[in-house]
């Protein structure tokens, strides 16, 4: 592919024009995962807080607290990375997708301010923010899958499309709440596991919806995509991504039903199986994407600012990258595991 690509630009792939979009696309893909991910289990929470019981509800946000700070950090940095490195899609694709976009900002404000307003508001404010927070979650959930709606049918705004956005919204918003659920499954013991494996048998169907249907009107949407999917020989690695995916989808429903009919017994197996759901479905679009930014309109390199420009942009990702890496091993090691709650202190009278 790197061949054909250089044959059709023209130019050399030791040229620095050639090589600098491509790894600062790669970097930006990278983080794109890495916010999704990282930032999903966080998400996905926030929006089961709303059919937790009130008793529950403190812990599920208690656990959050130590990847906050670290979980908001993706979107800026993707947003940052974006704007700077490819400035000629920028408005472009700014003119089709504000509304997803403008969602995506209001839910991301209103899960920062009122976390922290909760935190430091009085007992009985406490689960007026906490329903703010909730409220900001599912806005990002349903934003994330209309973004990517649109992204897919190359922002078109037929009836059929938009009803398309609002299935993917919704099928967003439950793929969130099963990475959510699946991770309190491996947190917590108790009543809160007990219904979070009932949430996550719930709305694990409805995950597997959306994949599919993400994938069918994304190859029947654009000719290229699906001749890329089918002919020449790649063919059979996308029949592999598909079979496993449904082997991700059977191993999760298979085992909360086990956990159900048997024990409620800590395990990974769910949350591992959903993360990697959502890397394989990720992959899959940036592999149909590429090398387009704006899907058969804007390739990376159209869209790429000024060699000098991005030269700047990646040395300071090489000096930057080590310290995020770093900072991010520290904090994310301690999402897996069963967590305990904090014992009171013991008092002498």
């Amino acid at each position: 592919m790197i061949d054909s690509l250089v044959a059709l630009l023209g130019i050399s792939a030791h040229d620095p024009a050639f090589w600098m979009p491509l790894a600062l696309v790669g970097l930006l893909f990278a983080t794109i995962v890495a916010g999704t991910v990282l930032d999903g289990f966080d998400i996905g929470v926030g929006c089961l807080v709303l059919f937790a019981p009130p008793a529950l509800r403190p812990r599920m946000l208690s656990l959050l607290s130590p990847w906050r700070d670290a979980n908001e950090f993706w979107l800026f940095l993707g947003m940052g990375l974006f704007v700077s490195a490819f400035p000629h899609a920028w408005g472009s694709i700014m003119g089709v997708l504000y509304l997803p976009l403008s969602l995506l900002a209001l839910g991301v404000l209103l899960r920062s301010v009122s976390f922290e307003l909760r935190l430091r508001s009085p007992i009985e404010m406490q689960p007026r923010w906490l329903a703010v927070f909730a409220a900001g979650s599912l806005i990002t959930a349903l934003a994330h899958g209309i973004l990517l709606a649109q992204l897919v049918v190359s922002y078109q705004s037929d009836s059929g499309y938009l009803w398309f956005s609002i299935f993917m919204g919704v099928c967003a918003l439950l793929a969130y709440c099963l990475l959510g659920a699946s991770w309190l499954i491996m947190r917590v013991g108790g009543e809160l596991r007990v219904r979070a494996v009932m949430w996550g048998r719930h709305v694990v169907r409805w995950a597997a919806a959306g994949a599919v249907g993400l994938s069918v009107v994304l190859a029947f949407a654009n000719s290229g995509v699906f001749l890329k999917w089918s002919g020449g020989p790649q063919w059979p690695l996308v029949v592999g991504l598909w079979g496993l995916l449904l082997v991700c989808f059977v191993t999760i429903e298979m085992c909360l039903q086990r956990m159900i009919n048997r024990s409620y017994r800590t395990t990974a197996l769910p949350f591992a199986m959903t993360l990697l759901i959502f890397f394989t479905i990720l992959g899959g679009l940036g592999y149909s994407f590429f090398p387009y930014l704006v899907l058969d309109d804007i390739t990376i390199w159209d869209a790429a600012a000024s060699v000098e420009s991005l030269r700047f942009i990646l040395a300071a990702a090489v000096v930057a990258l080590p310290v995020v890496l770093i900072f991010n091993i520290w904090v994310y090691w301690r999402m897996f595991g069963l967590s305990k709650p904090p014992a009171p202190p013991k008092f002498k009278g």
